[in-house]
């Protein structure tokens, strides 16, 4: 009888010396197989420990075959109580000779619907699947991705998954082993589990680059991470020392780590002297594979609000020297698209889901940055916000006039204000906190309301992140010129963000009211012709159509409504006038 495989070739079973199921493995050739550590240590068979071997059973391949297999040099991994690594790269005594070849997929870890094949108890000899899907990006510490149950009550991982491939069920990946199972968690009716993402295993086990594929998530520059003591940022200075990138780097955490969606645009350097190295550091720590080389102690100790979520970045590019073709294939490898023109990418991006957190560093020193920016990134500002795109546009100057964004971390000092002064720090903190909470509002009501109009008012740009930068570094160094400005701009910024608000509102009360005409009417003709009558039925879908289906154009609903009402009112008095002329 041949060999043959059935659905994924590369699922394994681990087993002690004795035959006892101890996890799950991915075969990656016919020599190696990836596994979680304490699933080795399970079996006695980590380095110095009791057992010599353990034995690696194939449930994929027929006929099955089993061979023994020890800890390949250095390659054993395992941070008792922690989140972190628990990995392990096993060489097998024999080859499988079953041809079989995995390559593990980096890709993002934000969010998608995944499974796993392991062996729990009550199917520990062919296995079972579980479905979970991809949780939010994690806290300040560990290296593991949180999965969160997708069916209650259906299968969920449990003791026999640990070191069980993960692949996503969706999307461009469908199909890819992007890391393995490393822990489960059950609490009564909570349940919850986590995985090692492919580029944090490459991080531990470099020998698994070969069999690795997909550019990495994060291309923006080394120094990722938070600082470590001694070492120093941007001229020899600690990377946070300064308050304007301690400032920048919590306005930009703010930002990212929350639900907002649209474009930023940051200013990097220039006259202000704030650098990159703020911005790299803050992509580091969201970074799988950077966590690796900082300890928990090193991310709980960083000031509040300038770690990120671990993998609350899905991509980071440095465009500095690159081409528009650099950006379009780094985006085509690291999100798995079908490619194409720049045009093509672009729509991609837009309409992946769930939507992309893409950072995108040095645009203004790229080889041709109006090309890059014409071809490629102002398409991409332009659809942000509406499609939940995250987008981060870093500038060494000043980004290009017409260029879309919703947010400037602007770090330039405000020109004064002429004859103006005598306001104090605490009013212009209240002002920009008013401006802030106007401003949240306007973009939560563009958000629910922004796409239902054809000539929808846009929410301004906010301009409360660029003040809270500002005061951060005003603040105590007695700049009372600069407090003037801020307190003058959030008052201006206020008013239009308050008049977008209402713009959009006469807008939707004025839909509302046209839609209650529609109803009235189709009720009125009901009553008098029957809902069955051709000539209102056509005019009440037309009327219907134009008011209910976006983008609405509002002027075009009126008068498709007014016709549908003019002739119920003419049917209906028609109607009255014959019964006047048999009386």
């Amino acid at each position: 009888m041949g060999h043959h495989h059935t659905e994924d070739p590369w699922r394994v079973r681990v087993d002690d010396a004795d035959g006892t199921v101890c996890g799950a493995g991915v075969l990656l050739d016919d020599r190696h197989v990836l596994t979680c550590a304490h699933v080795v240590r399970d079996a006695g068979a980590e380095p110095g420990g009791r057992a010599p071997h353990l034995r690696i059973t194939s449930v994929a391949c027929r006929p099955e075959w089993t061979r023994t297999a020890r800890v390949s040099p250095d390659s054993w991994v395992h941070e008792m109580g922690t989140q972190r690594g628990d990995v392990a790269l096993l060489r097998l005594d024999d080859p499988a000779d079953c041809g079989t070849r995995t390559t593990l997929r980096r890709a993002p870890v934000s969010g998608g619907r995944v499974s796993a094949y392991g062996f729990p108890y009550a199917s520990r000899d062919i296995g079972m699947g579980a479905e979970a899907e991809l949780g939010p990006a994690g806290g300040r510490e560990g290296e593991w991705v949180l999965l969160n149950q997708v069916r209650p009550g259906g299968p969920w991982i449990e003791p026999g998954y640990s070191g069980a491939g993960v692949t996503l069920t969706e999307g461009e990946f469908k199909g890819r082993v992007i890391g393995i199972v490393v822990a489960d968690f059950v609490d009564g009716g909570a349940r919850a589990a986590w995985m090692l993402s492919a580029e944090t295993i490459e991080r531990y086990l470099p020998e698994i680059e070969r069999v690795t594929d997909g550019s990495p998530g994060n291309d923006l520059g080394s120094g990722g991470g938070p600082p470590r003591e001694g070492e120093g940022g941007d001229g020899g200075e600690d990377v946070l020392g300064d308050s304007l990138r301690l400032a920048l780097t919590q306005e930009l955490t703010r930002l990212l780590g929350g639900k907002w969606a649209g474009t930023v645009v940051v200013g990097t350097g220039g006259a202000t002297g704030a650098g990159s190295s703020w911005l790299v550091r803050l992509v580091g720590t969201a970074d799988p594979a950077a966590r690796v080389g900082l300890s928990d102690a090193e991310l709980t100790a960083q000031p509040r609000d300038t770690v990120l979520g671990l993998g609350a970045i899905d991509a980071a590019y440095d465009a500095r020297g690159k081409g528009v073709e650099d950006l379009r294939s780094y985006l085509v490898g690291r999100f798995g698209l079908a490619g194409g023109t720049d045009t093509d990418v672009v729509n991609q991006m837009l309409r992946r889901r769930p939507p992309a957190c893409l950072v995108v560093g040095g645009v203004d020193l790229a080889e041709d940055p109006d090309a890059l920016v014409r071809r490629m990134l102002a398409r991409l500002a332009r659809g942000a916000r509406s499609r939940g795109l995250r987008l981060v546009l870093g500038f060494e100057g000043r980004p290009p006039a017409g260029l879309s964004y919703e947010v400037a971390l602007d770090p330039e000092q405000l020109p004064a204000d002429a004859g103006k002064g005598g306001v104090t720090l605490d009013a212009a903190e209240a002002a920009v906190r008013d401006l802030a909470a106007e401003e949240e509002a306007a973009a939560l009501l563009q958000a629910e309301y922004g796409l239902t109009f054809l000539t929808a008012p846009r929410a301004p740009t906010a301009v409360a992140p660029r003040l809270r930068l500002r005061l951060a570094v005003s603040r105590g160094t007695g700049q009372e010129h600069e407090l003037a400005a801020i307190r003058s701009r959030a008052d201006s910024a206020l008013a239009r963000a308050t008049a977008f608000q209402e713009d959009l509102r006469q807008m939707i009360t004025a839909l509302e009211d046209l839609r209650k005409t529609l109803e009235l009417q189709r009720v009125r003709a009901a009553r008098h012709f029957g809902d069955e009558d051709a000539e209102l039925g056509e005019l009440y879908t037309a009327a219907a159509r134009e008011s209910q289906t976006p983008p609405i154009d509002l002027r075009a609903a009126r008068r498709r409504i007014r016709r549908f009402s003019d002739a119920v009112n003419r049917r209906i008095e028609g109607e009255e006038g014959e019964a006047d002329a048999d009386v």
